[in-house]
């Protein structure tokens, strides 16, 4: 905790790395320096750190949980974490740290393949994505498959438990012993 403030104290990175993030950008500007952070505090030796996206302030109601207006809540909240994603995993790989840090992209639930009112969608707790990157696994494969409709998981369907064994056993832990 001691170390909070210089962690927090963007002032020393370059003006090449906070643009990679989006810090020169409104709409990239909040999750970028977040996931800066994220950077910074792994190479200071945390061991876990979540990056949230979500609502803010000045939008409370434009969020991943898109009841009303999915193509624009959706479409905001991609842009806005789009560019600070990919180089915070591009970051990580350039320090060589994304060999051993593992970067775990996921959700609660996903969205119902069908319309909730005009333009919004309900939670589907049967078929979300996930992605993993880093610490051993295996870039560009893909594991499972919905139904035609999104609906529902049809091929290799896989539970929470699932994801935590395999994360489990990218860091060398054997989860049915653990």
């Amino acid at each position: 905790q001691t170390s909070a403030p210089e962690v927090l104290d963007l002032r020393g990175e370059s003006d090449a790395t906070k643009k990679m993030y989006g810090l020169d950008n409104p709409v990239t500007e909040d999750f970028g320096r977040n996931c800066l952070l994220a950077r910074r505090l792994l190479e200071r030796g945390v061991r876990f750190v979540q990056v949230w996206s979500g609502a803010d302030n000045a939008f409370p109601r434009r969020n991943w949980d898109s009841h009303e207006d999915l193509k624009k809540d959706h479409g905001n909240m991609a842009a806005s974490m789009d560019q600070p994603a990919a180089a915070l995993l591009k970051d990580l790989k350039a320090r060589g740290m994304l060999d051993d840090t593992i970067v775990i992209w996921t959700t609660e639930f996903g969205r119902m393949p069908c319309s909730q009112g005009s333009a919004g969608r309900d939670h589907n707790p049967f078929t979300f994505t996930s992605w993993l990157a880093g610490g051993g696994i295996k870039g560009g494969a893909t594991y499972g498959e919905s139904d035609e409709w999104s609906y529902k998981a049809a091929v290799n369907p896989t539970y929470c438990y699932d994801l935590h064994a395999t994360v489990l056993h990218a860091l060398g832990i054997d989860h049915k012993r653990l």
